[in-house]
């Protein structure tokens, strides 16, 4: 058997990054199916080399993974490669301010550091911060609805936007912002524009345009942790109109597709990413000088142009032209809230009263395999970091208004236990949890697929106006027979069938067997085993697709 080290630290770990994983040499990723913001698996969480000479590691935004080939073309001319570790905006910001990044990384290249620069402790580890590329936050509509719509996209606002899905005829995806960049952009972008802000967002804007958001996330059918996976279940998924993410995104995708999205760039304006590439300033001098040299490449007009042909991101060099299918015309820059706390409140207002409320069944092996290597006593303590505490912030415990359903399973399901957490009043719920996650005791076999069918009836019975999903965890081959399960999907109705299982490689689980349930339902797996990541950070990775 493999040791693992307890999980420890319920406050000193932060928000999850929105995919934590460590990529090799020009951006191929540690994940288990090689793509750092798709497919269907997460990556490790390793930790960073140590500094050597030409190779800069880097904390970013995994949407960079696109920057590839650029990255192989800057080292032929430079000698400088880029070792990546993906990170959301929120967890990038807690490593830098908080000292962690120190050492660790020589830079940090985020779509934005709008956020990170609310935070004066963190402002001041950053030394040269230069702009490399941009993006706007954009919608992509597909052609019947916009067809239904009548809309001529030129002419389209937020308000526009906010008053079909009020009516009920636009639906769309959208990243979440506590664990995404585009998430976030996007639900700063939302707000300005449904407030009339003429200027930094305030707690004023936010609670005048409240009502309207409110309306307006009630159209959000997709949620997740990285534009990746989003794009994957959105076109698997054909009843839901649109999506909200960077343009460079929705035109990337319109490369393979059929019918491709129109993408509109609302009239009253956008938050735009600007991708600073900013040195920090406890790197090595060696470091320092190869970001120098690694910045003044990618702003040449050569890598400028291949960077805005090959990703859609718009040049930042005056000589180079965009690429085809970048509308030329200005938008309006949307203001940044100008403070950390209205950030903050505008996170927590989606979290916890916005958004969708979620509905999510945690099936959990509880066999007698758990009780070697403290299996048990992790999957404890990782289920127990997701109720918080008493100063959590957003994306730190379960949601107001979220239905959480443990359902341990051995030969057969040994309990179902369903708790909501109460908006006003989460403690009773959050303390209820707790307990039950503290009686959780291993015995008897691995019956997987019985207890998935459990999981898909319980929601079954259950309201429709939410976000719907199943984590299952297991430390071992299932005992029961997977064409059962097959068929009962198979029957499902259809609604149902969009109820995605995350599966958590964890002990001696198959691979290949949660591959296939992840694959079969449009879910996603995530890697906890020894030298991959930790239990309690594949659970928090997957809030930000619940």
């Amino acid at each position: 058997m493999k040791r693992y080290g307890p999980v420890r630290g319920r406050l000193r770990r932060r928000l999850a990054a929105a995919v934590a994983l460590t990529a090799t040499l020009l951006g191929a990723s540690a994940c288990t199916d090689g793509k750092p913001d798709g497919g269907n698996s997460a990556g490790s969480r390793k930790p960073a080399a140590e500094y050597k000479e030409g190779r800069l590691r880097v904390l970013a935004s995994s949407e960079l993974a696109d920057m590839e080939p650029i990255l192989r073309d800057a080292k032929a001319a430079t000698g400088v490669s880029v070792d990546f570790t993906w990170s959301g905006t929120l967890d990038a910001a807690e490593q830098v301010s908080s000292g962690k990044a120190d050492g660790k990384y020589d830079a940090i290249w985020l779509s934005s550091d709008d956020y990170l620069r609310l935070r004066p402790e963190a402002a001041a580890k950053l030394a040269n911060e230069t702009p490399v590329m941009s993006s706007p936050v954009a919608l992509g509509v597909r052609p019947e609805a916009l067809a239904r719509l009548g809309w001529k996209p030129q002419e389209v606002t937020w308000a526009a936007v906010e008053e079909a899905v009020a009516a009920g005829r636009l639906t769309y995806g959208m990243t979440d912002p506590v664990r995404s960049n585009s998430g976030f952009s996007a639900l700063v972008s939302v707000a300005s524009g449904l407030s009339g802000a003429q200027a930094a967002l305030t707690d004023e804007d936010v609670q005048k345009a409240r009502p309207r958001l409110k309306a307006f996330f009630n159209g959000q059918k997709l949620t997740s942790g990285s534009s990746g996976w989003l794009a994957t279940a959105y076109a698997q998924r054909g009843d839901v109109d649109a999506l909200v993410n960077y343009e460079s995104v929705l035109l990337s995708m319109n490369k393979d597709a059929k019918a491709p999205l129109t993408v509109i760039r609302p009239k009253d304006g956008v938050v735009t990413a600007h991708y600073p590439l900013a040195l920090l300033t406890s790197s090595p001098a060696g470091a320092r000088e190869s970001g120098r040299r690694l910045t003044e490449y990618l702003r040449g007009d050569a890598a400028q142009k291949a960077i805005t042909e090959k990703t859609f991101r718009r040049p930042v060099a005056a000589g180079v032209a965009p690429a085809a299918g970048l509308d030329a015309e200005k938008r309006r820059e949307l203001p940044f809230p100008g403070s950390r706390s209205v950030a903050d409140g505008l996170l927590a207002s989606y979290e916890n009263e916005l958004r969708r409320p979620s509905r999510t069944v945690y099936v959990l092996d509880t066999s007698g395999s758990m009780a070697g290597d403290n299996r048990i006593g992790r999957l404890r303590d990782a289920l127990t970091d997701l109720t918080g505490t008493g100063s959590s912030g957003p994306g730190q415990r379960f949601r107001d208004r979220e239905e959480v359903t443990l359902l341990p399973f051995g030969d057969e399901v040994k309990k179902v236990l369903t708790h909501v957490v109460e908006p006003g009043n989460p403690g009773p719920a959050l303390d209820a949890i707790r307990g039950d996650v503290e009686s959780l005791r291993p015995e008897g076999g691995t019956a997987v697929y019985g207890s998935l069918k459990a999981a898909y009836r319980h929601l079954g019975q259950g309201k429709a106006d939410a976000f719907t999903s199943i984590v299952l965890m297991t430390d071992g081959e299932s005992g029961d027979r997977v064409q059962d399960f097959d068929s009962f999907y198979a029957g499902l109705p259809e609604g149902q069938k969009h109820t995605p299982v995350f599966a958590v490689l964890f002990g001696d689980s198959d691979r290949k067997e949660l591959g296939h349930i992840t694959e079969l339902t449009g879910g996603r797996l995530f890697d906890a085993t020894n030298g991959n990541g930790s239990l309690d950070g594949a659970f928090e990775e997957i809030r930000g697709y619940q």
